[in-house]
């Protein structure tokens, strides 16, 4: 098929030039002014994109947050809010206004594989922003933001892929998951080129100071000298530090931290208890055999092995089972065989658990919704056997279900099951507002790992004040990681800030 050009357009030509005009028209050089008028940004300050956005409500917090980082971080900052107060709007804002100025074309945005359909929701539904799910074989050069798992970036060969893009905006979500700086996932980040990146995460130091380090080090190289600079200038150990105040001013630089008592909106309280639990005689004999293990057989020589028998004794039995039968297989000796079997039987007739019948306890007084956080699968199913047999419906959450499975769960919880059994990954991209009380029946080593739990509940719409929970049995492990637990949070307020109560004074 041949394609002619229009002639037309040369006797019209012909015929102004012999009559001498008309030449323009009003009315068409309005309509074209007036369109360049609504596409003319006069200044770099304030932001364009709100006015593009009516169907999202921005709170204050959340336009402060992405003027501060388009107009004073150069678009490289940590999006440090507490949990629940809106991180992904102020991410998707500050992405909209940089596509609406022309700086930022392609995008890449990197999430929990938990996360990624919410995230491509987000976008497409409150911002217009034509974003994509990334699977195995989608084509990178034909869409502009996509929407891909850390897990699948990191690996071959998606992480060519990625490599042979220019993408203007790197966005990570719940970017504590790059603090230690020998993962793959780090590695991969650091090398990939940045013109512009957002890291999103409540909980910028979960265990240890030199977190922040490595953080800051992926957004601006340098910024806090290299790793023997910064560990030598503020006397940096895992879990103290001096010249605190410098350190925050530094950190402050590349960081935007909104706090729920900062926001302007009336907050419902935390109201936190550190319950203690008492052993009975017979569950403080294993938990002394266990601890004794260490000087029976060389398969329990580590710390690792020893510390992670104790913390799910003080969980259940069940956990504790499976990890000896694990030990038994490598074991060489009699004597060894012999003394884990003995711990076994001792298990097998235990017929309490002082701290599922708290639980009990705590659930009954509450007759409200309670979500429970446990650490071990195996705890998980004997608490929902446990409460079954009390009358007390329940249901398993695991951060591994599908995104229908998720919502399944969610929806049964709000109207069937008094309470919610969620393992460690329940504790990232649940909602859960319409329940208030929380209890962490297993304690974690990281304080921000708690703070996330509450986080589940206590965040915008939110009508009641929460109930936090933890529970610690006496004279054990557990009592050992309270302790650690104050100076973690310690370390954390010195350098990014107040916390809110996680832990009862």
């Amino acid at each position: 098929m041949n394609i002619e050009r229009p002639t037309n357009w040369r006797e019209d030509f012909n015929r102004r030039f012999e009559e001498n005009g008309p030449w323009d028209s009003w009315s068409l050089y309005k309509m074209s002014y007036e369109i360049e008028k609504m596409n003319l940004i006069p200044e770099f300050s304030g932001l364009q994109a709100p006015k593009f956005l009516t169907n999202l409500q921005i709170l204050p917090h959340q336009l402060e947050a992405a003027k501060t980082v388009i107009e004073k971080m150069n678009g490289k900052a940590i999006l440090g809010d507490e949990v629940g107060l809106g991180k992904t709007i102020e991410a998707g804002l500050i992405l909209k206004e940089y596509m609406i100025r022309g700086l930022v074309k392609k995008a890449l945005i990197l999430v929990p594989a938990s996360l990624q359909n919410q995230w491509v929701t987000e976008l497409n539904v409150r911002f217009f922003i034509p974003a994509i799910p990334y699977r195995k074989n989608t084509p990178l050069d034909h869409y502009d933001v996509v929407i891909m798992s850390m897990d699948t970036a990191k690996k071959s060969p998606h992480r060519e892929k990625i490599y042979e893009q220019d993408y203007d905006m790197i966005i990570i979500d719940e970017a504590h998951k790059l603090k230690n700086h020998k993962t793959q996932i780090y590695e991969f980040v650091q090398s990939l080129k940045k013109k512009f990146c957002l890291l999103l995460t409540a909980t910028p130091i979960q265990n240890d100071v030199f977190e922040i380090f490595y953080l800051v080090s992926l957004l601006k190289p340098g910024h806090l000298g290299n790793f023997e600079t910064f560990q030598s200038s503020f006397s940096a150990t895992k879990h103290s530090l001096k010249e605190e105040k410098y350190l925050k001013e530094l950190v402050n630089q590349v960081m935007v931290r909104n706090r729920r008592q900062d926001t302007g909106i009336e907050w419902t309280n935390r109201k936190v208890q550190t319950i203690p639990v008492h052993f009975t005689e017979e569950e403080r004999e294993v938990y002394d055999m266990l601890y004794n293990l260490k000087n029976v057989s060389s398969v329990f020589s580590s710390s690792f092995t020893m510390v992670t028998l104790l913390k799910e004794m003080c969980s259940s039995k069940e956990a504790t089972y499976l990890t000896l039968k694990k030990m038994l297989e490598k074991c060489i000796t009699k004597e060894e065989i012999d003394y884990i079997e003995e711990i076994i039987n001792k298990l097998m007739y235990l017929e309490v658990n002082s701290k599922a019948e708290k639980v009990l306890e705590i659930v009954e007084q509450c007759n409200e919704k309670v979500l429970i956080f446990t650490e071990y699968r195996a705890t998980q199913a004997y608490l929902q056997w446990y409460l079954n047999t009390k009358g007390i419906s329940s249901v398993l959450f695991n951060g591994k279900f599908s995104k229908s499975k998720r919502d399944w769960v969610k929806q049964l919880f709000r109207e069937r099951d008094q309470v919610l059994i969620a393992t460690e990954s329940g504790g990232e991209g649940i909602n859960l507002q319409f329940c208030h009380h929380v209890i962490n029946y297993d304690l974690p080593w990281n304080p921000m790992k708690i703070e996330q739990r509450i986080g589940r509940v206590h965040r915008l719409g939110q009508e009641e004040d929460v109930h936090i929970y933890n529970l610690a049995i006496e004279n054990t492990i557990e009592q050992k990681i309270l302790d650690l637990l104050g100076d973690k949070i310690n370390v954390f307020e010195k350098v990014v800030g107040d916390l809110d109560d996680i832990l009862a004074t």
